[in-house]
């Protein structure tokens, strides 16, 4: 057993503070990480806050996991002791489904396991998964990631989830050269969306309520900034772009 610190909350009104857990030693195909760094997402905070009304407590978030294999199991072979890695929000799956043979876990038919909270293919608080907000983690290789030499290991962590959930439907739709990109919202998946597709090639336009947000977004590769509320700047830009991705998490904007 591994003896790992980390921040957690025991119910949804408390903050977070630090407990100690233990973690089982690597399976064969599992590798034990040292964190270095974890980005805080949004939805740790409505996982810890209870906000989807299905967190079980005590909740130590954290799937956006940046670190350092220090042990690894008989069976790895994609990494090695010392290998610069990362963990997104998965760690788990039943790995025989349609979906987890076309390597597509997250669509897991027996359910995927979270990195955090994770109880739904094993409902016991038992069973039940702790995340990157700790200083240790053991993890199947298959949903580990290789993070390159030349990334910064501090601004690599929230690619592993802000950075393909925004990377994910611009690869899908074939964004690149010539393709007009329309990113709405600039919190951290705009940050993301607008840095990959600038990177892919697109011309970017940012669509905000927050005028005082433009300098960033042209820093950040944006060619042009619309403000939502002028509705004039709005119907100038009317069928002028080919792609827009939405990062506002509202029905209505």
């Amino acid at each position: 057993m591994i003896n790992v610190v980390g921040y957690a909350t025991k119910h949804a009104s408390t903050d977070l503070k630090p407990m100690e857990i233990t973690r089982q030693d690597p399976a064969e195909n599992q590798v034990q990480i040292d964190v270095l760094f974890c980005g805080l997402c949004h939805s740790d905070v409505h996982q810890a806050r209870n906000e989807w009304k299905n967190t079980v407590y005590p909740c130590m978030p954290g799937h956006e996991i940046v670190g350092r294999v220090v042990k690894a199991g008989a069976d790895v072979t994609k990494f090695k002791v010392g290998d610069l890695v990362g963990v997104g929000c998965l760690v788990d799956s039943c790995h025989h489904c349609d979906a987890c043979k076309a390597g597509l876990e997250n669509y897991c038919e027996e359910g995927a396991l979270a990195t955090y909270n994770g109880n739904v293919r094993y409902p016991s608080k038992e069973n039940l998964t702790f995340g990157g907000y700790s200083t240790t983690l053991v993890v199947r290789e298959d949903f580990v990631l290789r993070i390159p030499a030349n990334l910064d290991p501090a601004k690599a962590a929230p690619i592993l989830c802000a950075g393909i959930t925004t990377y994910s439907p611009l690869r899908h739709w074939k964004v690149g050269p010539g393709t007009k990109v329309g990113v709405v919202g600039f919190g951290g998946l705009g940050h993301m969306a607008i840095q990959l597709a600038t990177a892919m090639g697109a011309e970017v336009t940012l669509i905000t309520t927050s005028p005082e947000k433009e300098a960033d977004a042209r820093k950040l590769g944006a060619k042009d900034v619309i403000v939502s509320k002028d509705k004039d700047a709005m119907k100038a830009h009317e069928a002028t772009l080919d792609f827009i991705l939405s990062t506002i998490p509202m029905s209505r904007y």
